[in-house]
């Protein structure tokens, strides 16, 4: 299809579009396949794959909440091993561009998920989710942060990308994403839930299993297009990639005109899977209503000076 060209590079990698879906909101990619070309997105996310097979965080593990959504899954999974002997053949055999989101509860943990998953085929990245639990130390620490990443890159094999998620911390996301690139990370994802709390009306205790969980979707949209807008302004020369919130192809242009290179969909898969296509599609159409010619050119767009040629 003739009109803007959509791809756009995170470091060394090169994707089709901007648009990749955000981890744990599509689980492993067959969840989605009957609403949309999974190929044809920019990038598709795992869950976050722990070392060990985890039960998850105790029911109910979502809620909704006016304009988000309230959630605390745990981490459930089949741990590495089933991730690697199943679900990512999956992915590779459908020739999905696929990025896989880690989770480790040490050091050890961290530097072994990056060997094993580094070393498998069909792996385009490794993203470090440094976001879960919301309000973790990693999330607002730039110390403990750079040190995971900095187990991460050691042990991760030579040309994976390295993508190092971080909370949209309004506080510390500046300090964090300096952090995490000064110990390797070739891109920094903007992007996941702040730490939220509902109550039940009629027992006026927690709404969700575990307490407090991580508040997604539309009310946080504004909040992470702030803290992605001063990462760049901050470090200008840092490929990001933005989430939350996005649910149109203006969300997504409005992410790359804040300094993103591109852009996660998470919460908005789960009322409408198919999504992420139709995202591109509108994407596709905003920037050449504005005679944008390319992805590229609408990067930063927002920090330019009025007048300015893009």
């Amino acid at each position: 299809m003739s009109g803007p060209d959509l791809t756009t590079a995170l470091g060394e990698l090169t994707l089709a579009n901007p648009v990749m879906v955000a981890a744990g909101c599509a689980g492993t990619g067959r969840e989605l396949e009957p609403f949309l070309d999974l190929s044809g997105l920019g990038a598709m996310v795992t869950r976050s794959v722990t070392l060990d097979p985890r039960a998850g965080g105790p029911p109910p593990r979502a809620v909704e909440t006016p304009s988000g959504l309230l959630s605390d899954p745990g981490l459930q999974g089949n741990g590495l091993q089933g991730f690697l002997a199943t679900e990512l053949p999956w992915l590779a055999q459908r020739q999905v561009r696929t990025v896989v989101s880690i989770a480790g509860r040490n050091l050890g943990e961290w530097a072994e998920l990056a060997r094993r998953v580094g070393l498998s085929p069909g792996v385009a990245g490794v993203e470090v989710n440094l976001a879960w639990p919301p309000g973790s130390a990693a999330c607002r620490d730039s110390y403990q942060a750079g040190k995971v990443l900095g187990a991460v890159r050691r042990d991760m094999p030579r040309g994976v990308p390295v993508l190092a998620k971080i909370a949209p911390d309004v506080h510390h996301v500046v300090d964090v994403a300096r952090a995490v690139v000064k110990a390797g990370a070739d891109v920094v994802v903007v992007g996941h839930g702040l730490p939220g709390l509902a109550l039940d009306r009629e027992t006026l205790r927690p709404a969700l299993g575990s307490g407090s969980g991580a508040l997604s979707g539309p009310s946080v949209h504004a909040v992470a297009l702030n803290c992605l807008w001063e990462v760049h302004e901050a470090l200008p020369e840092v490929h990001l990639v933005g989430g939350g919130g996005v649910r149109s192809g203006f969300d997504a242009l409005a992410m790359l005109a804040a300094g993103a290179r591109a852009v996660q969909v998470g919460t908005t898969v789960l009322r409408d899977p198919g999504a992420p296509g139709r995202i591109v599609s509108e994407l596709r159409q905003e920037l050449d209503r504005r005679n944008i010619a390319s992805v590229a050119e609408s990067i930063g767009h927002a920090h330019r000076p009025e007048g300015e040629p893009r």
